[in-house]
Parts: C-alpha cells; structure tokens; sequence
C-alpha cells in the first residue's frame, strides 16, 4: 500500500472512529429493533426553524434505510445517532427537491468517508437520470480527492426505478409500492401525467409500516395501508395555505389561484381526508408528517388532531422531527 494511501485510510478512520465512538449508544440500543424515525417533518419547500425537510429512516434490524432525503437529511441522521455509511437504501417516493434536496450531500459525504458498501437507491422513474446528474456534477470533486496521488473515491450505487405494484424483498422487510395521485393531471386537459409518485409499505416481520410520501386523495393508497400498523401519513391546511399565498400575492390573477387551488385539493391532504384514509385503510395509528402550514404549538397540533379525529377513531400523532415509531 503506497503511502499517500495509507495516510488517506488513516484520516478516514479517524473520522470513523470518533464518530463511532460518540453515536455507539444510540447504535446499539436498537440491536435488532425495527423502528421508523422522522427525521425531517416540515412540508417544504420553504425552509422553518423548527423542523428538518422531509426525510425519514428505518432500522430493519441491524440495516438502515432513509424513506425520501430532504436537505439537512445527512444532519438529522447523525442527530438520531447514526453515520452515512450504515446506510444500506434510500427509497424516494417522487423527486420534488424538498424531499430529495440531501442526495448530493449524502453520495458526497460517502465518497469523503470512504463508504465502500453498495448504496441501493429506489425510487419512481426518472430517478437514474436524477442520480445519474448528481454523479455527473460531483466528478470534479471526486477527481480531486484528497488531493493526492493514487487515491480515488467511487460513489458505488445501483438505481432501481419502481412502478405501481412492485416488491422488492429485502432482508427482514417486504416493500410493496403504489402510484398515488401527487402528479395527477386535470382529465378535462388530456394531457399525460408528468411525472410519477409513490406510496410504500414496509412489511415488517413485526408490523406493517405505510409511508403515503406527497399524496391527493387516493384508493390505491388506501388499499395500499389496509390493516397497517402504522400509517405516515402527509397533511395540509389547505385554506391557510391559500390564505398565505394570496396574502404574498394580493395582485395575483384568479386564472393562477384557481390552479393553484386545485393543485393543492388535487395533490395533498386536508385533514380530515387524513382521517378519513386513515379510517378506510383500518390503520391502527396515524403518524401525521409533511405538514403545511408549519405547526408551531400545541394548540395548533390539537385543533388539527380533533379535525383528524372526526373521522379516524385510532390513535393519532403529529410527529416532530426524530421521533421514534
């Protein structure tokens, strides 16, 4: 081994090793636990003070998994005690940036680290091309390195485009995907959709887990939760929302209100619509996430759980960043 080599693998593994020394508590609490974190709970796109972009993680027994990569997602795992390079998946369920905004600080940061595990990266078509880009741009750096010579950095990943109705079986889970409705297409305009997203389950040997990701009312993902043990469920407050664009924008034209107004019905959820997919998929508890307008207090939290609860009889959460399921 040259020696510009070994001073690189040493200075890598000292990074290692502090930072495995300072998360080793949180690391091996959950030694063989299967447990769903949010990471990031806000909305987006706009950034808040108080909660991360959309991201989450899931611990399969001893295998880490991220479900959607807002920025700051890199950030928020080392927070809930965990390093990059334990990442084994990443599963993006569209590729809107609030919840794909981190993939290039996360693939950049295992190249400084010297990640060499396979990354698997599963998402809706479109999502090689994403990576793909995202490489492209980080030749330069992983070029240059640390700067000497002989040594390079290799992004190792492998993209896997998921449509409606896929399994893909991995080691103690079974993640089952559905289309959903956040790119559907008024009928009346002909058009064909854009893009697509995707809804995922996550068959557990303990507990099925939905994760909804950005979603309109829809059947396919509510056949999608029946019976789930835990249902991660997006929301928003669409007047106030509409309320907050027209207070930004008090000379906007009707014609854009109007297709701003159906976007928002079209592709997300008021809170009663989270009751009520909830209460038709027979969840047993709600975890609400992806929040628009950012929730603040407690007072907020609860005059949206009781709207929730109208329809849904279960148990309800409105999650914060890095909280544990």
């Amino acid at each position: 081994m040259n020696i510009f080599r070994s001073i690189f693998l040493a200075s890598a593994l000292s990074l290692s090793v502090s930072a495995v020394a300072q998360h080793h508590d949180a690391g091996t609490q959950e030694q063989a636990a299967n447990v769903f974190i949010t990471l990031g709970t806000n909305g987006g796109p706009e950034a808040t003070h108080n909660r991360s972009q959309p991201a989450n993680a899931l611990l399969v027994g001893k295998d880490l998994y991220l479900v959607d990569a807002g920025d700051g997602a890199g950030g928020q795992l080392v927070k809930a005690g965990y390093r990059l390079p334990q990442i084994k998946g990443i599963f993006l369920s569209h590729l809107h940036f609030d919840h794909t905004g981190g993939m290039l600080a996360l693939l950049g940061q295992r190249m400084q680290l010297n990640a060499r595990n396979k990354l698997s990266i599963y998402g809706p078509p479109g999502t090689k091309a994403f990576i793909d880009g995202l490489l492209s741009a980080m030749e330069g750096p992983r070029e240059a390195a640390y700067g000497m010579p002989r040594q390079e950095w290799s992004a190792n990943v492998d993209v896997q485009e998921l449509v409606h109705g896929v399994v893909v079986e991995l080691d103690g889970v079974s993640v089952v995907t559905a289309e959903n409705s956040h790119f559907k297409i008024p009928e009346a305009s002909g058009a064909p959709e854009k893009a697509k997203a995707l809804s995922f389950r996550f068959d557990l040997e303990d507990r099925s887990i939905v994760y909804t990701g950005d979603t309109g009312p829809s059947e396919a993902v509510e056949e999608l939760a029946k019976g789930a043990d835990l249902l991660v469920i997006e929301m928003m407050d669409i007047p106030a929302v509409l309320a907050n664009v027209r207070a930004n924008n008090p000379n906007a034209p009707k014609k854009m209100m109007d297709g701003i107004e159906w976007h928002f019905r079209a592709h997300h959820l008021l809170p009663i619509q989270v009751g009520e997919m909830g209460a038709g998929a027979e969840a047993k508890r709600l975890v609400v996430t992806h929040m628009v307008p950012n929730i603040t207090d407690e007072a907020m939290a609860q005059r949206y759980t009781s709207e929730i609860a109208k329809a849904f009889k279960g148990e309800i959460v409105i999650a914060s960043d890095l909280e544990r399921f």
